[in-house]
């Protein structure tokens, strides 16, 4: 597996792709683009820090309807 499909909060944000040292994450989602680049030791790890900023940045944006 030298590349697959990032998926967060049911939608498709970015790939990650097998480079020297891990995996980079590729955002092709703009909400995703502070996260862009970023590698990540295991293809695990990647896929569950892509999934808490995703949940990071819903929660957000709910606490800002409410206010």
């Amino acid at each position: 597996m030298d590349r697959f499909v990032v998926e967060a909060e049911r939608r498709v944000v970015g790939i990650a792709v097998r480079v020297p040292g891990g995996f980079r994450f590729v955002a092709s989602d703009p909400d995703f683009y502070a996260v862009d680049r970023k590698v990540f030791p295991r293809a695990r790890l990647l896929v569950s820090r892509i999934a808490e900023f995703g949940r990071a940045l819903r929660k957000r944006r709910a606490e800002r309807r409410f206010r």
